[in-house]
């Protein structure tokens, strides 16, 4: 990477990693708190599902702010109320207000992204893309893991302690971002395929998004309290938090790989089945402090890289002009999954205990497995016009960074969305759809 692309991706790169250290604890620093306070596991995932709201929301909106005020002030704004909403949840303890400051924090957060990823996405073109989204990946999982490591020792200096170094972080992160940069980015107006257009084009691609941001959520809201029900401190929860984002990082790369070489419905059934049994696994084995963090690290992998495989499947039929506002589309299905995942998982953990997450777990991937093997047989698999991107579940402008040159290329011989849509309104059904 030259000096010049290097100075320009620096400031987002060391925003996200600032900002992403103080985050990166506060889902299960948030739902320790109400576990410890004797919430039930409904009052939680209520608490958690908002954070995914907010983030929906803000997928949806906040393009429209940035384009009003310009990116630095936006930026800047959004920082501070990631801030304010971190300090305010340390000050008083309510869940009622918790789940407001969560739902504004979400908010915020996605704004951040915005900011960052369009900056990205400034920094380089597409032939170079590959290269940024790899250190945005790194940037993003190093924090989380760094920070859910470091839960334990940032507990122990006090109640109010962590919400204060979290809400620091969230200041300090505007520095790079002020002090680096020299020119602005630009941003356009997110127009995401609706799901009617997403059925049609990737039916496979939907619904494993979709899936994937259930589980995703699941384990950033709920994973820590089964953690907590079943006699592991502080420490111990985040070393295990640790684990599963540790997967989500290091494995993303080879199943991607392993899909460049397979059909991708095949790699979306392996994955699920897999999920499947480290599920039911966790919920059959007793409690083993040594084959646990095995058995998340794993199950991160491979929940963790259901969503990049699913885009990569929906990708392989697009039209170059549906490229990027499918990904959006997609992204926004994910983020909807996160939002619905809290309230329809807790409800399991209240009826059936702390295992009930791994119940449900085991249940969703399972009917990603009925879903995935019916549209296998329904459909027969795509080429692969370019190789796996591995990536993080973006705000929708990010999603532009996994359009990189040699899928631009390959999808050019598809034919158009216009034309992809047209047959649809005539008697004659289309049968190539995946």
């Amino acid at each position: 990477m030259s000096p010049r692309l290097l100075a320009m991706a620096l400031a987002p790169l060391l925003g996200l990693f600032i900002i992403a250290l103080g985050n990166g604890f506060l889902s299960s620093l948030t739902t320790l708190r109400l576990g410890a306070a004797g919430e039930s596991a409904t009052t939680i995932g209520v608490v958690s599902s908002a954070y995914f709201i907010g983030l929906t929301l803000g997928a949806l909106f906040n393009d429209r702010l940035i384009l009003r005020i310009g990116h630095i002030r936006a930026y800047s704004s959004f920082a501070a109320l990631i801030g304010a909403t971190i300090l305010l949840q340390g000050l008083f303890y309510d869940t009622t207000w918790w789940s407001v400051l969560r739902l504004i924090n979400g908010w915020a957060t996605v704004g951040v992204f915005l900011v960052i990823e369009s900056w990205l996405l400034l920094a380089g073109d597409a032939k170079i893309r590959g290269r940024l989204l790899a250190l945005y990946m790194i940037a993003f999982y190093g924090a989380g893991v760094i920070a859910q490591a470091a839960l334990g020792e940032i507990t122990a200096m006090g109640d109010t302690a962590p919400f204060m170094l979290a809400g620091m972080l969230a200041t300090l992160s505007v520095l790079p971002i002020v002090i680096l940069p020299r020119v602005s980015p630009l941003l356009e107006h997110v127009e995401p395929l609706k799901p009617r257009q997403l059925l049609g084009i990737a039916p496979t691609g939907l619904v494993g998004c979709f899936g994937s941001g259930i589980i995703i959520a699941g384990i950033y809201a709920l994973l820590p309290l089964y953690l907590q029900r079943i006699g592991l401190d502080v420490g111990e929860v985040g070393t295990m938090m640790a684990w599963v984002i540790l997967g989500a990082m290091l494995l993303q790369y080879p199943v991607g790989r392993w899909s460049d070489r397979k059909d991708r419905q095949d790699v979306l059934i392996t994955l699920a089945i897999i999920c499947t049994v480290l599920s039911l696994l966790i919920v059959a084995l007793p409690v083993d402090t040594v084959a646990l963090p095995v058995l998340l690290f794993l199950l991160g992998g491979g929940v963790f890289a259901l969503y990049p495989v699913s885009v990569s499947s929906a990708a392989d039929r697009a039209p170059a002009d549906a490229l990027v506002p499918m990904i959006q589309g997609l992204l926004l299905i994910n983020s909807l999954g996160s939002a619905l995942a809290p309230l329809g998982i807790s409800p399991m953990m209240t009826r059936y205990g702390e295992v009930g997450l791994f119940w449900a777990f085991a249940a969703i991937n399972l009917v990603m497995v009925g879903f995935f093997m019916w549209r296998r047989g329904k459909r027969p698999a795509p080429a692969h016009p370019a190789a796996f991107t591995a990536s993080a579940t973006f705000s929708p402008t990010g999603a532009e960074l996994r359009v990189t040159e040699d899928l631009m290329h390959a999808a050019q011989e598809h034919p158009t969305l216009d034309e992809m849509e047209a047959p649809a309104t005539s008697a004659t059904p289309r049968n190539d759809t995946h």
